[in-house]
């Protein structure tokens, strides 16, 4: 006889910063009966998984951590990848989330059961059926390799910068770096002291802003700890400044101003002017997201350092190949060529059977970024046009779990089974979003980024300031959704395999 199938409340997708948030605003709300399914072994999202030389937030740690769970003891402004990962670790043993997290538990699937008002789940650790299904899934975990040509031939090492290869020792080696974006831009001039030859492939150059990072003392982390309304004041202070970031940045005018400081960081830090030509990009600031960094110019200027702007052609067992017919022989090369584009559709099926990949196939959307109309009880945490290129994403985060808690409380405050975004109000946001973004420096900005679609627009973006977004998340109208009112399924018993 087969086993019953476990069922809970809610399953949440993802035990990153966003399914952390989620976990621990359902215990503080008294809820107990939910499961984080996690495909790794452990709890941290992209901050477990990249731990790449170097690898640090480029938004301040204050801002980029939990407003209801401040750290006062954050020794850097950036913080590097294992304090942020002791945080999140450290949050998770504070709020019990390792009775609920299930490690190895790979979503494959999801279907809605109409008839029975649950999200039948199918995972790598066995089925679980939910009646609220929360993705969390992170947006930069899964890294992709460039489409070029042989390689899969190249005879020496190679890995991509997500997938970091610490066994291998890069001292004294020939090494070829793939891509001149934020996470090489922070690797790069940790390895470039152990290469005896170092090799950057750039295609195009990125707009780069100084980041002044400096230690936090230990006075500072003293007051902070004694009085957190100071630490609230400076996490203030530096939304503010982050605000103003992203304002001058949307428009092709006020860019202006963020073009001038980072022409005065290039010209400060590169005095070859051969090579300070060859680091200026050609398109508007702001247009791909902007590299913050104090230490990536330097590195490029060193002697035993070169940056080639030939375009590649193919890769060889020995060496890669530009267009100008050159082979460039190396013995490792470091794939920095980015993630997966965000924001990714899980692998589910929603009312009628539709997948939510067939539904996105021309454009995705999501009202406000968190529901999806024919997909009952399903919601998305950093959805379609929620991301940000000028500030913490966590603020993002925030709202919308904030906003979930008031979709679930909905349902049952009416004793209704299921909740669902209308056609109507979520294509009005979609149409409202594109036209916002007309004119944006994303959209005529005259760059190819990661932000556009196929049709010249963004899903990924969203095109007003923070504050615009808590404030449309703030308050649930229920004229937005329809409730299913049908009979609740029976509560199963069953624990969850762990």
């Amino acid at each position: 006889m087969a086993s019953a199938v476990p069922t809970v409340k809610i399953a949440i997708i993802g035990a990153g910063f966003a399914g952390m948030g989620m976990a621990i605003r359902l215990r503080q709300e008294g809820e107990r009966d939910f499961v984080m399914l996690e495909r790794s072994e452990a709890i941290g999202g992209t901050w477990r998984a990249n731990t790449y030389p170097g690898c640090a937030v480029d938004v301040e740690s204050h801002l980029y951590s939990f407003s209801f769970a401040p750290n006062p003891d954050w020794t850097q402004l950036y913080s590097p990848q294992q304090e942020i990962w002791d945080y999140q670790l450290r949050l998770a043993d504070e709020h019990a989330l390792g009775e609920h997290v299930r490690f190895r538990h790979e979503v494959l699937g999801a279907d809605w059961d109409e008839d029975a008002g649950l999200w039948h789940v199918r995972t790598s650790g066995g089925p679980i059926d939910a009646r609220f299904l929360i993705s969390g899934m992170g947006p930069l975990t899964n890294p992709v390799a460039p489409d070029i040509p042989g390689l899969g031939t190249f005879a020496g090492t190679c890995f991509h910068s997500g997938s970091w290869n610490h066994d291998h020792d890069l001292t004294g080696e020939r090494v070829a770096v793939i891509g001149t974006g934020s996470s090489a831009a922070q690797f790069v001039p940790q390895i470039a002291p152990q290469a005896e030859r170092l090799l950057v492939f750039q295609r195009t150059p990125g707009w780069v802003l100084p980041r002044m990072n400096r230690h936090i003392t230990a006075l500072e982390r003293a007051l902070y700890r004694r009085f957190p309304a100071v630490q609230r004041a400076v996490r203030e202070k530096q939304m503010l400044r982050h605000e103003l970031l992203g304002i001058l940045l949307r428009s092709p005018r006020s860019t202006r101003v963020i073009e001038r400081v980072c022409r005065a960081h290039l010209e400060r830090q590169v005095r070859d002017p051969a090579l300070r030509e060859r680091l200026t990009p050609t398109f508007r600031a702001g247009c791909k997201r902007l590299i913050i960094s104090d230490d990536w110019y330097p590195a490029l200027a060193r002697p035993d350092v070169d940056l080639v702007t030939d375009a590649i052609t193919e890769v060889r067992p020995e060496g890669v190949v530009t267009a100008d017919g050159t082979l460039h022989e190396v013995d490792t090369l470091i794939l920095g060529t980015g993630y997966e584009i965000m924001p990714v559709a899980d692998p589910l099926r929603g009312r009628g059977g539709v997948a939510i990949s067939e539904r996105w196939a021309a454009h995705r959307e999501a009202y406000l970024g968190t529901t999806v109309s024919g997909y009952p009880n399903y919601f998305m945490l950093v959805g379609p046009n929620t991301a940000t290129g000028h500030t913490s994403i966590l603020l993002y985060a925030e709202a919308q779990i904030d906003y979930v808690l008031q979709c679930i409380a909905h349902v049952e405050r009416n004793g209704a089974r299921a909740i669902e975004v209308r056609e109507e109000p979520q294509h009005a946001f979609s149409e409202d979003i594109r036209e916002q973004l007309q004119g944006t420096i994303w959209i005529v900005g005259g760059c190819n980024s990661w932000y556009l679609n196929e049709r010249g627009g963004t899903s990924v973006l969203w095109p007003g300031t923070t504050w615009a977004f808590t404030s449309a998340l703030r308050q649930l109208d229920p004229s937005d959704y329809e409730l299913d009112w049908a009979p609740a399924p029976a509560r199963r018993p069953d624990p969850v395999a762990a």
